[in-house]
This record gives structure tokens, C-alpha cells and sequence, in this order.
């Protein structure tokens, strides 16, 4: 008889408690998911943007590569004037 009340007092006490905390983590885990498909989506977006970085990489090495090159012919033309 003991033995009943017992599974009884487990039905009605310990079972709603772990549904309630497995509803508590189940949301949990949904909030997150929902959070890791707007960065998955985001970085979908950012690597679309970064399409023109190889260009903009080359057009800027052939930009310090003139600089360089007249910063060169502007420094001889000013050692030849003070020597």
C-alpha cells in the first residue's frame, strides 16, 4: 500500500516539476537557435559584401606603388636642389 502512495506522490509531485523544467530548457534551446540562424543569416550577407575586397586590395597596392614612385622622383629633385 506504502508502495502506491509513493508512486502516487511521484506522479503529482516530481513529474510536473521535471516537464516544467524541461519546458524551461527546450525554450532556452529555441532562443538560441533563433539567434544562431540571424548570425548564419548575417554572415551570409557579409561575405555577399566582401566580393569586391580582391579588387580594392589591387587597385590599393597599385595606388602605394605610384605614390611610391613619385615620392621617389620628388625626393632626388629635392636632394638636387639643397646639394
Amino acid at each position: 500500500m506504502l508502495w502506491w502512495i509513493g508512486n502516487g506522490i511521484l506522479l503529482l509531485a516530481v513529474v510536473p516539476i521535471l516537464v516544467a523544467l524541461l519546458n524551461r530548457v527546450l525554450a532556452a534551446l529555441e532562443r538560441i537557435r533563433g539567434a544562431s540562424d540571424e548570425i548564419l543569416a548575417g554572415g551570409v550577407v557579409l561575405t555577399g559584401e566582401l566580393d569586391g575586397v580582391p579588387e580594392g586590395l589591387a587597385k590599393t597596392t597599385r595606388t602605394i606603388n605610384e605614390v611610391a614612385v613619385g615620392a621617389t622622383r620628388y625626393a632626388g629633385s629635392i636632394a638636387k636642389l639643397l646639394g
